[in-house]
C-alpha cells in the first residue's frame, strides 16, 4: 500500500469510532467552563481583573497546554488499543514493511491531535467572547494573538498525540499507556523540576504557554523545538519497539 493509502486507513480508522465523539465532548465542558469562569467568577476582593487585559484574556484562553495533554491521552488510547484488540494485525499485513505502517499510523494521529488542539482551542475563545459581554469588559485580545493561540493549540495537540502514540506502541495496553502518558505530562515534570530547578523552563506546559503568547521563559523557537523534541523521543522508542518485536 502507498503511504497516502495508509495514511487514509488510519484516518478513517480513528473516525469510524466514538472514542473522537467523546474528547469532543471534553472540549466543550472545558469550553463551558471557562464561559463560566468569566461570567460569575471573581478575584478575592470581588473584581474581575483577571479579565480585564488583553494579556489576562488570552491567558484564560491559551489552550496549548490542554491540548497537549488531552491529544496525549488521545494518541496513546488510540494506539495501545490497536494492540489490545488486536486490529493492528491486519494492517501490518497490509503493509509487512512495518515502518511505513508506523509512519502513516503516526501522522494520522499527528493530525487528530493538531484538530483536537484546533477545535479545544477554537471553543473556547468562542465560549470566552460569549461570556464576556455579561461583563464590564469587552473582547480585547487581537485577531493576531487569537491566531498564534489556535495555531499553538494546533501544533500542541498534534505533538501531544505523537508523544502519545509513542507511548502507547510501546506499552501496547490502554491502562498502561494511560498511565505512562499521565506519568510523563503530569507527574514526572514537577518531580524533575524539584530535583533540577533549570529545567523548569523545559516541561511541556510552560513551553506549550510560551508558544501561545502567555509566557517567556525561553524564547519561541525553543519552545517550538523542545516540544517536538518531547513528542519525538517517546516516538521513537515506539517506532524501534514495533519494528523488533512480534506483533501479539
Amino acid at each position: 500500500m502507498t503511504m497516502t493509502r495508509l495514511i487514509r486507513s488510519e484516518l478513517r480508522k480513528l473516525t469510524t469510532t466514538k472514542m473522537p465523539w467523546a474528547f469532543l465532548a471534553v472540549l466543550v465542558l472545558l469550553a463551558g467552563l471557562n464561559a463560566f469562569a468569566v461570567a460569575a467568577g471573581t478575584d478575592f476582593d470581588g473584581t474581575k481583573a483577571f479579565i480585564s487585559t488583553e494579556a489576562d484574556q488570552q491567558s484564560l484562553m491559551a489552550f496549548a497546554a490542554n491540548a497537549l495533554a488531552i491529544a496525549g491521552l488521545f494518541g496513546a488510547i488510540a494506539v495501545a488499543r490497536e494492540y489490545g484488540h488486536h486490529t493492528v494485525v491486519p494492517t501490518f499485513l497490509a503493509s509487512p514493511r512495518r515502518h511505513g505502517a508506523v509512519l502513516a499510523q503516526l501522522v494520522a494521529i499527528a493530525l487528530a491531535g493538531g484538530l483536537i488542539g484546533l477545535v479545544g482551542a477554537g471553543l473556547t475563545v468562542v465560549a470566552v467572547a460569549f461570556a464576556l459581554p455579561t461583563t464590564e469588559y469587552g473582547f480585547l485580545v487581537s485577531a493576531g494573538n487569537v491566531a498564534q493561540v489556535l495555531t499553538a493549540s494546533a501544533f500542541a495537540g498534534a505533538a501531544g498525540a505523537v508523544l502519545g502514540a509513542g507511548i502507547g506502541s510501546v506499552v501496547r495496553n490502554v491502562g498502561g499507556a494511560v498511565t505512562g502518558t499521565v506519568l510523563a505530562l503530569f507527574i514526572a515534570p514537577p518531580l524533575v523540576v524539584q530535583l533540577a530547578n533549570d529545567t523548569a523552563s523545559w516541561m511541556p506546559s510552560v513551553l506549550a504557554n510560551v508558544t501561545s503568547g502567555v509566557g517567556n521563559d525561553v524564547s519561541l523557537p525553543a519552545a517550538v523545538a523542545a516540544i517536538v523534541a518531547w513528542a519525538l523521543v517517546p516516538a521513537a522508542a515506539g517506532f524501534i519497539a514495533v519494528q523488533r518485536r512480534d506483533v501479539v
